[in-house]
């Protein structure tokens, strides 16, 4: 025994969860809305806790470990447990999961050709780690770079290192800005991260207008990308230190500043129930009531009924649960993984034309080998008024619906088989993943089981440097990127 005592831990886990619950269950409905909002309450007011994976993934973590007789938290843990209990599509989880059928090794499958490093997935579950830790900020920061490290990598990851610190801290601390400085005292202080929750805490010092340090965190931190830690953990930080102790006032200012609302709600309300569990109000916890809701995503597990049942599972699990130190792991052959591409400079294109049949490649050709989906190109290769051409081959073992995807901001033609698929003549930012890229950076298609041709016309649009890109394939039915698609030319 280390001293804590059982009830009092059980106040505290249930208060974290509890005030969990009813921020993300207020946010759910205006995920991705920019904001701002005007909520001081759920609206709708719902019958349920909503389904989120800011509890799904944590309460998995624990039930797995739990069937363990010796409970360690590794890398080939989680590894596992992704591929074969968790099937969420969206951003760096199916990139985690693409890197690892594809034998990408943990902790490289986090940041090795992930467009989404800098996501909110690996921040929305540290909860499990400051409970499985607490008082202990240091352990629980390990315990949650561990497990971010499978799906993020840098400030993304940092962001879950940070909240668990500060969730650890905060078993025993109500003090804001102490639990503030407990986050950053496990991150690096030169850290994009570091940065914005720095600022945040000045700018609510300096001017205490929640409407005001919302638009400056915008201004200076926005990446065009809802789910990115950077702005949503200032949404965080503020409404931390300005939402006056109250859990309404706090939680309903994190999800008013929009972008990614469930999680910056789940997120505060976590911490506000773990500081105070008391000071949740009926009116919050009444309409979502204790049952314990996962999302269909998760499957192979049994998990408890309850919050109640969890709670006591984290309890029990807390005593027995131990990090295995991080080893020196092999970094992989990188080659294994390339794209390769054939490409060429076309004078003889007119960008503002859509070919609906492939145009035959340039006589003088080159061959590439791009890194992995994420490429890129210097634009001085395309030529004035004309295109860079390249061509890209890619297999299906069967017949199936298919998204392909060239997802840039570029301008871009795009061609299946020979045939025009999709296009766009420059636009805003496109988030790479199947589920939500922007309009004419894919097309779904029917394909036949065989080997089949992506060819793309690209050009830089109002003076790029670079012309940058992710492309891929995924299943139209679960939106998982297919597992080593592309096809090595002969």
């Amino acid at each position: 025994m280390d001293g804590w005592d059982r009830d009092f831990l059980r106040r505290k886990m249930m208060g974290c969860f509890l005030g969990k619950a009813a921020g993300g269950t207020l946010g759910m409905p205006y995920e991705g809305v920019p904001g701002p909002l005007q909520l001081n309450y759920y609206a709708p007011v719902p019958e349920d806790m909503a389904p989120n994976d800011d509890l799904d993934l944590q309460v998995l973590w624990a039930c797995l470990l739990a069937l363990q007789e010796e409970p360690v938290v590794r890398h080939d843990f989680f590894a596992e447990a992704w591929l074969h209990h968790v099937r969420f599509a969206c951003d760096e989880y199916g990139v985690c999961i693409r890197n690892l059928r594809n034998g990408v090794p943990p902790p490289y499958s986090g940041s090795y050709d992930n467009w989404f490093v800098n996501g909110l997935g690996a921040a929305i579950r540290s909860e499990v780690w400051a409970c499985l830790a607490p008082g202990n900020p240091g352990l629980a920061a390990r315990y949650a770079g561990m497990d971010g490290s499978l799906d993020h990598a840098g400030d993304g990851l940092y962001a879950a290192r940070f909240l668990a610190a500060l969730e650890s801290v905060a078993f025993t601390c109500d003090d804001r800005e102490r639990l503030i400085d407990a986050g950053l005292s496990v991150i690096p202080a030169d850290c994009r991260l570091a940065a914005v929750i720095r600022d945040t805490r000045d700018w609510c010092r300096r001017y205490g207008n929640p409407d005001g340090v919302r638009r400056m965190i915008l201004e200076r931190y926005d990446s065009g990308n809802f789910t990115d830690v950077m702005p949503n953990l200032g949404f965080v930080v503020m409404a931390l230190l300005l939402g006056g102790g109250d859990f309404g006032r706090t939680v309903c200012l994190a999800v008013n500043c929009g972008l990614d609302t469930d999680c910056t709600g789940a997120t505060v309300g976590a911490i506000m129930g773990l500081m105070a569990p008391e000071h949740i109000g009926e009116e919050w916890l009444r309409p979502i009531g204790r049952r314990l809701v996962l999302s269909p995503e998760i499957i192979g597990v049994t998990a408890p009924e309850t919050l109640d049942g969890f709670v006591e599972l984290l309890l029990d699990l807390r005593e027995k649960v131990r990090l295995q130190e991080e080893g020196t792991v092999a970094e992989p052959d990188w080659r294994r993984w390339e794209i390769p591409a054939r490409g060429g400079a076309m004078t003889k294109f007119h960008r503002n034309c859509c070919y609906r049949e492939a145009p035959p490649m340039p006589e003088s050709v080159e061959e590439w080998r791009f890194p992995g989906t994420m490429g890129g190109l210097d634009a001085t290769r395309v030529p004035e008024f004309g295109v860079y051409m390249l061509q890209f081959r890619f297999r299906m073992d069967r017949r199936r619906r298919v998204r392909v995807m060239f997802a840039t901001e570029s301008i871009c033609q795009a061609w299946v088989d020979g045939r025009f698929a999709f296009g766009r003549f420059g636009g805003v930012q496109t988030n790479p993943s199947f589920h939500r890229a922007a309009l004419n950076t894919f097309a779904e298609l029917e394909l036949e089981a065989g080997v089949h041709q992506l060819q793309v016309a690209v050009a830089p649009a109002a003076g790029e440097p670079e012309i940058r890109w992710v492309l891929g394939v995924g299943d139209a039915m679960d939106w998982q990127w297919l597992p080593d698609a592309f096809y090595e030319w002969e």
